[in-house]
């Protein structure tokens, strides 16, 4: 079996993994990052989320690298022929005018820009990427990972290095090392929450989505081939309520009933108040905004509460292979029931003009290539972040912090109790003894696999703070091995630690929140609820 030495080994390139392997080879490290997909990049890519912001976005919040990403969108905008003059001098606009996300974009631009920042590492040699490889074996002695193998061109290859970083969105690595984590739901006695359940249930994990891309063509007929299952899911009904789950209805959290929702701006309720319009929530292209007709369509990702899927869980059980696929179908179902059975707000029915538009996901079905995660197993750490730290201002600023994050907790529907929450948080930050495991010495944590709890990873999962643990990961690998210890020796040393603090001070790393300019979002307010 051929054997690749490297000093970084980055196991998933999910969103947090790619990041790590960009800091790792900033820093001069000869590292390898092996992802299961085509497209690296996680969230923004192949699971097809546009960027999930806080309100403070604009002027803090999140990592110097996070912020030129942000700026590159923008730029990329300002410089193509024929978009909005008006909107590119405005030097916040969201180039969809969506109501997610301050920059929403395609996950094909998100996939160019991040290709590009590796670019000059994969030309040197320091940075070697491996896309639609398969995790297969790892080999451990004591508390150390020895190597991994992955089964790459119908080959296996194993990979030796100094630290091994998951980056995949489940936890793959964790799970295969024998690295202690958690998941699903722990119960109060166990983390002390005020909101965990009395009884815990580790198979109880929040919804999982697979994004669909439709483009909107106003007339025409775009109907795609009735799904093989689509009866059969058509006529569940809600656990929370008396609608049908393929409906204009999704679960409130306030209520803990449903909530209607509207297609397009300018549609109300029986009351008079306004709907909230799920085209225009995680629009990508906003054919307005294209003033020489380029783009005539407005282009959408339905990844909306109505296909959620909470039917069965990715991992950790013998169905997780029956289960994807179901997602898989159940957001086809949903696709073609809106193409013909949805009520229309000019008391029509269906929609045939929504075309899904695969040229924008990279797949032939404009299905996403993979499911967007919003539980992962999560590592057993020094110090485990519960939802009393980030709820109250006094604790959520954390000694230790390595970054910060805001959002609020927010738990969609889960796979067994079909529970789903949302709280407000304090402004947090990351707190470093949670990406130390309890025992393991060599691995490292650098997505949504952090030690979090059910509750707290709601807040812990976004965007922005992906890319901070995932930068934060590669750094804390490559000055481990410049030092010659260990990433529990630096959390446990201040000296150590302050010195790995002047390594993210000089690559912008915000640690703590500037609590005197905090400029809310210019767009959007207080009372927005995301669905993300």
């Amino acid at each position: 079996m051929k054997t690749i030495k490297a000093q970084v080994i980055i196991c998933g390139a999910s969103l947090g993994g790619t990041l790590a392997a960009y800091s790792a080879v900033r820093e001069g490290k000869k590292t390898v990052l092996l992802e299961g997909t085509k497209w690296i990049g996680g969230q923004l890519t192949s699971q097809a989320v546009p960027p999930d912001e806080h309100l403070w976005i604009e002027e803090q919040g999140c990592t110097r690298s996070y912020r030129n990403y942000r700026n590159t969108v923008r730029s990329y905008y300002r410089n193509l022929e024929g978009y909005d003059n008006d909107k590119i001098n405005d030097k916040s606009f969201c180039p969809a005018d969506s109501e997610v996300s301050f920059i929403a974009h395609p996950p094909k631009l998100a996939l160019s820009i991040l290709t590009d920042m590796l670019a000059p590492y994969v030309e040197s040699g320091l940075l070697t990427v491996y896309t639609e490889a398969k995790l297969k074996d790892c080999s451990v002695e004591g508390d150390e990972i020895l190597g991994v193998v992955y089964e790459i061109n119908g080959e296996d290859v194993r990979f030796e290095g100094d630290y091994y970083l998951d980056g995949t969105d489940i936890g793959d690595l964790i799970c295969i090392s024998g690295t202690e984590y958690r998941v699903g739901a722990e119960s109060k006695a166990e983390t002390g929450e005020d909101d965990a359940p009395e009884v815990g249930n580790s198979d109880d994990m929040q919804s999982y989505i697979f994004t669909a891309c439709i483009e909107n063509r106003k007339e025409g007929d775009y109907t795609i081939e009735k799904p093989e299952l689509y009866d059969e899911f058509k006529n569940l009904m809600m656990p929370y309520d008396e609608h049908k789950l393929y409906s204009m209805y999704g679960p409130n959290s306030s209520t803990g009933k449903a909530k209607k929702f509207g297609m397009f701006l300018g549609e109300y309720n029986e009351k008079g108040i306004e709907l909230f319009p799920l085209f225009k929530y995680r629009r990508i292209v906003c054919a307005d905004y294209f003033k020489d007709g380029s783009q005539p369509y407005d282009v959408t990702l339905i990844n909306w509460p109505q296909n959620d899927f909470f039917h069965g869980n990715l991992f950790d059980c013998p169905e997780a292979e029956h289960n994807r696929y179901l997602a898989k179908q159940y957001t086809l179902g949903f696709v073609y029931w809106l193409q013909t059975e949805a009520p229309r707000y000019d008391g029509g029915k269906g929609y045939p003009y929504f075309r899904l538009a695969p040229e924008y996901l990279g797949t032939d079905d404009g299905i996403s290539m993979a499911p967007y995660i919003r539980e992962s197993r999560r590592i057993k750490a020094k110090f485990t972040v519960i939802e009393n730290d980030v709820c109250d201002a006094e604790k959520s600023s954390f000694p230790d912090s390595v970054g910060v994050g805001s959002y609020p907790i927010d738990l969609h529907i889960t796979s067994q109790t079909h529970s789903f929450f949302y709280k407000p948080t304090h402004r947090f930050t990351i707190p470093l003894g949670a990406m130390i495991p309890e025992r393991m010495k060599n691995i490292l944590p650098a997505c949504k696999n952090i030690g979090t709890t059910h509750l707290t990873n709601g807040c812990y999962r976004l965007h922005p703070v992906e890319w901070n643990v995932g930068e934060v990961s590669g750094l804390l690998a490559s000055f481990a091995i410049d030092n010659g210890v260990r990433p529990v020796e630096i959390w446990e040393s201040k000296e150590l630690f302050d010195k790995f603090c002047l390594l993210l001070d000089e690559y912008g790393i915000q640690r703590y929140w500037d609590e005197n300019n905090l400029e809310e979002g210019y767009r959007r307010g207080q009372n927005l609820k995301t669905f993300a």
